[in-house]
């Protein structure tokens, strides 16, 4: 999906998406002088505050798309960094003082044996930091795989959530030895001006996967059947209340 996200679309909804953000960077401890890694940094706004918050003295940002990655330059300087690279290939071991990743990883599969590198990528006393949406059961999300499934090949269709339990990731971290961790489910809240941009918010993060499969009717398409499928079983309120979970980890090495 090097080149899918549209980084337009993406921060319609910027203030919203930040959020979960800043309440994973307040877990974070301060590391002067620490080198710190954010996967999937996007534009690489966020990870310059990442670098300052911690004190770093070198942080790489890395993100697969080269759209995204375009406006990270007036970001970087002074210890701070990014690359083009597959976030689901990274390996890095006892190189970080912390591993931080904001909504993410959910795009990677097997995420008990990612979870495994991202801590080996820890040098003692090193934290992890990573939150991953977790809003695969909701409306907006289940009637987009249905109408996927509907339309298109199963090939062709939204991959499932690789998303685990909140109980399953503090399981994980407790047999990978982290004696000090804090996992939470977190529910936002976010007052859209319609239910209509549900859609918008979706088009922007969950469905970049079937975007990049389709041309430009295809994709019309399936938006057009998306919205009939969808807005009729949410409310008409104006904003409308659209909620989504995310789960929050931390964990440090002793």
């Amino acid at each position: 999906m090097a080149g899918a996200w549209d980084p337009t679309q993406y921060e319609r909804f910027k203030d919203e998406r930040s959020r979960p953000f800043f309440d994973l960077l307040a877990l974070v401890q301060p590391t002067p002088s620490a080198k710190v890694v954010d996967l999937g940094c996007g534009t690489g706004e966020l990870t310059r505050t990442l670098h300052a918050r911690v004190g770093a003295g070198d942080t790489l940002g890395i993100d697969l798309s080269t759209d995204m990655l375009s406006r990270s330059g007036q970001f970087a300087g002074n210890g701070l960094r990014f690359e083009q690279g597959d976030i689901a290939q990274f390996s890095a071991p006892g190189a970080y003082d912390v591993v931080f990743s904001n909504a993410a990883l959910h795009w990677v599969p097997d995420h008990a044996a990612l979870l495994r590198r991202l801590s080996e990528a820890l040098r003692p006393g090193g934290q992890i930091a990573v939150q991953v949406p977790a809003n695969h059961d909701h409306l907006s999300h289940w009637v987009a795989r249905a109408v996927a499934e509907e339309l298109l090949p199963r090939t062709e269709a939204l991959p499932p959530s690789s998303v685990l339990t909140p109980e399953a990731y503090a399981g994980l971290l407790e047999e990978l030895g982290f004696r000090e961790q804090v996992v939470r489910l977190e529910v936002y809240g976010h007052r859209l001006p319609s239910r209509d941009d549900v859609v918008e918010w979706v088009s922007g993060s969950t469905l970049t996967p079937l975007r990049t499969r389709l041309d430009e009717v295809g994709w019309q398409r399936f938006l057009n059947r998306y919205r009939q499928a969808l807005l009729p079983q949410l409310s008409d309120a104006r904003p409308f209340f659209y909620t989504f979970k995310r789960i929050l980890l931390w964990a440090r090495r002793s």
